[in-house]
């Protein structure tokens, strides 16, 4: 297997802050320094550092490069994992989905004959936007790619990282440059703080359901505020994470303290020696005072609740002390889209979401796979029973996560609970492995989205924070977990 590289700083470095007097955001300031080539009237070539692999999207972009007689451009700026088509039982090696095996082997052969970094089954497997950060190869003002939506979830540390389309999967294989206009920008100040019982996902939730899931079209999303500043880096990867769930091309979060502690002794972080200088070199990625945005959204969390999605896309949701909306409140257009989901989840406007029964609890993604979403649902199950009606499963989001969830004993809170503490992977977000939620069953689940047989061919999926699911689970219906937290203080 090739080392994994120790650092990755962007390859043109950032642009010399004497000679420009205009104030900048750090969507300006990351976009500026990756500038390759920009021609009048023609996208930028633009400069990628790191790429992120993974076994469903990346076989295609192979092929291309192979029959184009094309060589990789810098194995060490690549990472692959297996993590879309992996199983979760404990036999985890056999793989019954003849398609999935494929794709799992073709990944693994790529990756040994092109010198990839490949972290397989117990050599530090997981989902692909877990393991980029616990090994600390996200790093303030990069550029990061996947063939993957979610890649977002990276911006939580001061990177701009995106999704791209298998094409561009192998243009950034041989070049490590992509053609990109450049994007808007928005900035979304989250005031206040987040009460007992109330996570992030609920925060990012709640801005999904007021600007909708195109209210962010075109736009990179710079997420500000006090509520931000108090995150941990796990939550703010939550948030960045659910980005693309409103349209946005990015999502991302200046860094801090917070983000230097973080990444401090991370295996491929900058050594010791070098760590400083480091910091000194990511400090200049923050929004200058004075600087514009294309749009500003503020939300108010000192209020908010636990919220869950009621229909088949994120931005249909509510929070749990609420009703769903009447269809007379909502324009014409909404009205069509709630209209059709209701009758998917057999439910009725005007409603509350508290109380509906439950067949499916599920804990994971790379959304709320991380060891704090465990804990907090540990808290929740430790010394209480899942319903018998429902069926819980408990994915961490990479092997580390999973080793150390053991190490502090929250394996077996969940097992003595009735849970089932699985294998890592993407499990149960999306319908591309063995773990289903079947027909006309409904989930109510910590993943990042609620499509029409997302989780299973005719599956009703709500979405929620870990926290949600915990109680819900125990509750045998969607409860919020605010009887759980309520003599806790966030700090």
């Amino acid at each position: 297997m090739t080392t994994l590289t120790t650092a990755v700083k962007p390859r043109t470095g950032p642009c010399d802050q004497g000679k420009i007097s205009v104030a900048r955001n750090i969507v300006e300031k990351i976009w500026d320094s990756h500038v390759v080539k920009k021609l009048e009237g023609h996208p930028a070539v633009f400069a990628v550092d790191l790429m992120l692999l993974h076994e469903v999207t990346s076989a295609q972009a192979f092929q291309t490069i192979e029959q184009k007689n094309l060589p990789v451009f810098d194995p060490k700026r690549l990472l692959a994992t297996i993590d879309h088509s992996t199983p979760t039982r404990d036999n985890r090696f056999e793989i019954y989905d003849e398609m999935a095996r494929r794709q799992v082997e073709a990944l693994r052969d790529n990756c040994r004959r092109h010198g990839i970094p490949f972290l397989d089954f117990e050599k530090g497997q997981g989902i692909v936007h877990v393991v980029g950060p616990e090994l600390g190869l996200t790093q303030p003002g990069m550029t990061l790619v996947c063939g993957d939506s979610h890649t977002s979830t990276h911006g939580a540390f001061g990177a701009l990282a995106f999704g791209v389309g298998t094409s561009e999967v192998a243009h950034v294989l041989t070049t490590g440059c992509l053609l990109q206009e450049k994007p808007g920008t928005m900035k979304v100040e989250f005031k206040g703080r987040l009460q007992p019982g109330v996570f992030a996902k609920d925060a990012i939730m709640r801005l999904i359901a007021e600007i909708g899931v195109g209210g962010a079209n075109g736009f990179v999303i710079e997420y500000t505020g006090e509520a931000i500043t108090a995150m941990s880096m796990e939550e703010r990867m939550t948030i960045c994470n659910m980005s693309i769930e409103c349209g946005a091309r990015a999502g991302l979060i200046a860094p801090d303290q917070r983000t230097f502690d973080y990444l401090r002794g991370r295996r491929c972080a900058p050594a010791a020696q070098d760590f400083e200088s480091a910091v000194e070199f990511w400090g200049g990625f923050v929004s200058d005072a004075e600087c514009s945005y294309d749009k500003i959204v503020t939300i108010d969390l000192d209020r908010l609740g636990a919220m869950v999605t009621w229909g088949t896309n994120p931005g249909q949701a509510v929070g749990l002390e609420d009703s769903i909306p009447l269809l007379e409140s909502l324009t014409e257009k909404e009205q069509v889209l709630a209209k059709r989901a209701l009758e998917y989840v057999n439910l009725s406007a005007g409603r509350s979401l508290s109380g509906t029964p439950v067949d499916w609890a599920f804990l994971g993604s790379c959304t709320n796979g991380r060891i704090e979403d465990l804990r907090v649902a540990a808290s929740i199950l430790r010394g209480k029973r899942v319903h018998e009606r429902v069926t819980m499963y408990v994915v961490p989001g990479s092997e580390a996560v999973r080793q150390q969830a053991v190490d502090e004993g929250l394996d077996k809170v969940f097992v003595d609970a009735g849970a089932q503490f699985r294998m890592p992977g993407c499990s149960m977000c999306l319908a591309m492995n063995d773990d289903r939620v079947g027909p006309r069953e409904r989930c109510i689940s910590s993943s990042n989205r609620n499509f029409v047989g997302r989780q299973g061919p005719d599956s009703i999926t709500h979405l929620a924070s870990p926290a949600t699911v915990a109680a819900s689970a125990v509750d045998g219906c969607i409860t919020s977990p605010s009887k759980y937290f309520a003599f806790a203080k966030r700090g």
